[in-house]
């Protein structure tokens, strides 16, 4: 089963070194991840100062700037795993390094059929002429 594990923290917890050590452990995480099968994706996001939200109401869209909702801790990652079940997706997400400062959420993803396969970044930067 795929859970979406969910990086949240309060703004300014860490600074850009910590920033940096922590992407560089997540990276290594996510390897030895892959090696297991168990690694699906993973990213961090830019500060929620640069988030859009958009709402449709009556057919239009209503485009602000910000995050949906305000709150102390901030989502700033995600990882998405293929767990046995909670016990493991709650075992992984337990050994991400951003779960030192941070809270991780984990949520199961409900796998809808047909959807299209997705398209890495890598495999779209192929293709984008210059």
């Amino acid at each position: 089963m795929q859970y979406l594990l969910l990086i949240y923290a309060e703004p300014g917890a860490i600074d850009d070194s910590q920033r940096q050590a922590c992407y560089a452990a997540s990276t290594e995480y996510a390897h030895k991840l892959a090696a297991e099968g168990k690694f699906l994706g993973a990213a961090p996001l830019h500060p929620v100062s640069t988030a859009t939200s958009v709402r449709v109401r009556d057919g239009k869209p209503l485009v602000t700037d910000g995050p949906f909702a305000e709150t102390r801790e901030h989502l700033g990652g995600f990882f998405l795993v293929d767990a046995r079940d909670l016990n493991e997706a709650i075992s992984i997400a337990a050994a991400l390094p951003a779960g030192k400062w941070g809270t991780v959420e984990i949520r199961p993803v409900i796998e809808v059929p047909n959807l299209p396969e997705p398209r890495r970044a890598a495999d779209l930067a192929g293709s984008v002429k210059s």
